[in-house]
């Protein structure tokens, strides 16, 4: 390395390269390359606009997406609920007001923005994304600092392109080895955020690292820095390669010719230095992850599907004490039941973590020639993926099976669409948060893979996907 100059994370080079100016106070301006805007709470950032006689700075910069309120089922009929139908519209009038390109409801390119993103080569090495949802961490998957705001932010980031942040702090996660069979990309970041908590990243970008995460196809990277979020991380990132390049070459909104080009030719010094350093280092052995499952009511609340229900008797700690006694009465389990023993009452296949084609080909290869026991929804996580699935046949094989094939959407993840649980509910999903009332008021979440969700349905009750090989 040249002498003199200070060995460098992935972030770090992203960060330094798009800093406007830092304060006294530490805080530095920030130019933002990417811009998603979504249908759920945007409004409040274009009445912030027209309330100050601003317009939106760079509009070509700047791209739509309805998800989270948009309906998967009778999509021809709108949104069934009066309000939804209202953030909709209001939504699109103001794409339409500010000329930024939208993939709407009735778009051939809608679905979930962190599928859409990369799917339609939006989403780069490199480049500093933000969107007003905790989940952008998933574009980090590319090479990219990528990171979730909030409305107030994001009216400033209409306004100018830039936006105010404190550097976070850095972290690596390295993973070496070899994920055994039938443990998945989900597997992992579920037991990593197991092992360090719900809170062991706060405050830090973590670069996933090893060769592992190396080996992990473009859509696995992504569900890993999905959920980078789950762990308090601020964003996940990991350094491209030509699995990368492989990834977006082609796709509508990648560069073309000598841009290409020069695009990878950037994209490659985007790792970090041998001698980089990182304020906390965590390391895993691949080997040693088994097919996950959650039992509480938090990602962390994770364990290998052969395990029990943990007693909170065992927790030295007070407050994580508390919280495991709170999430066992919520879900209606008791300390030592066998976790193959939870029955449920239906699925989840979707989400912005795991709804694209490897996810249903991972769920249909499960489900191929066998009945569910619980009826479930599968949603993929664009109009696109879907019309892939349809001329797999993947669709065929949920139908059959007994589960619901949907359109494209955030969907039960969220439970503000029509897709919700009942009080009491339990449903083995493969979304990201197992929160109380996420999928809807007094309904119960176990987080799982695609494989696992679809093991699930098939038996009735959390299963190892291995015992259906």
């Amino acid at each position: 390395m040249t002498s003199g100059i200070r060995p460098r994370t992935i972030f770090d080079k992203i960060w330094d390269s798009h800093a406007v100016v830092t304060r006294d106070d530490g805080e530095t301006l920030l130019y933002v390359d990417r811009h998603y805007v979504l249908d759920a709470g945007s409004f409040h950032a274009f009445e912030n606009l027209q309330h100050h006689g601003r317009k939106v700075r760079r509009p070509d910069q700047t791209f739509g997406v309805a998800d989270h309120y948009v309906p998967t089922k009778d999509r021809h009929a709108g949104a069934p609920d009066p309000e939804a139908r209202s953030v909709i519209a209001l939504f699109e009038k103001n794409m339409r007001d500010a000329n930024i390109v939208t993939f709407g409801i009735g778009d051939p390119r809608q679905g979930i923005v962190h599928v859409v993103g990369p799917e339609q080569g939006l989403s780069q090495p490199g480049m500093l994304i933000v969107c007003a949802d905790s989940h952008t961490s998933t574009h980090g998957a590319l090479g990219a600092f990528a990171f979730g705001i909030g409305h107030s932010e994001g009216t400033h980031v209409l306004a100018t392109q830039t936006l105010w942040q404190r550097k976070p702090m850095g972290m690596r996660i390295s993973v070496d080895g070899s994920l055994p069979r039938a443990v998945t990309a989900k597997d992992l970041i579920l037991a990593i955020i197991a092992r360090i908590g719900a809170s062991g990243a706060s405050g830090h970008v973590v670069e996933y690292a090893g060769s592992a995460v190396r080996g992990l196809s473009m859509e696995q990277r992504m569900t890993v820095c999905n959920m980078s979020i789950e762990a308090g991380a601020k964003a996940g990132i990991i350094a491209p390669d030509e699995s990368t390049f492989e990834f977006i070459a082609g796709r509508p909104y990648a560069p073309k010719g000598a841009d290409w080009d020069e695009s990878v030719a950037y994209a490659r010094h985007l790792y970090s230095d041998p001698d980089a350093a990182f304020d906390r280092e965590v390391r895993f052995d691949a080997a040693l992850v088994e097919p996950m499952v959650t039992w509480g009511t938090s990602p962390e609340h994770a364990t290998p599907i052969t395990g029990m229900v943990p007693d909170p008797s065992a927790e030295s700690d007070a407050s994580r004490r508390a919280a495991m006694e709170r999430a066992a009465r919520y879900m209606g389990l008791r300390a030592g039941m066998r976790l193959d023993e939870i029955e449920i009452d239906c699925i989840f296949i979707g989400s912005c973590t795991n709804s694209r084609i490897e996810d249903l080909r991972a769920a249909a290869r499960v489900l191929q020639g066998r009945r569910c026991k619980v009826p479930g929804i599968v949603s993929p996580g664009s109009t696109l993926v879907k019309k892939h699935a349809e001329a797999e046949g993947l669709d065929r094989i949920f139908i059959e099976a007994g589960l619901e094939w949907r359109d494209s959407g955030c969907s039960m993840c969220m439970g503000i669409n029509g897709d919700v649980l009942s009080a009491g509910q339990r449903c083995a999903a493969t979304s990201n948060r197992n929160f109380e009332g996420r999928q809807g008021k007094g309904g119960r979440t176990h987080l799982m893979s695609p494989a696992m969700a679809a093991a699930a349905a098939i038996t009735g009750r959390l299963t190892d996907v291995r015992e259906l090989d």
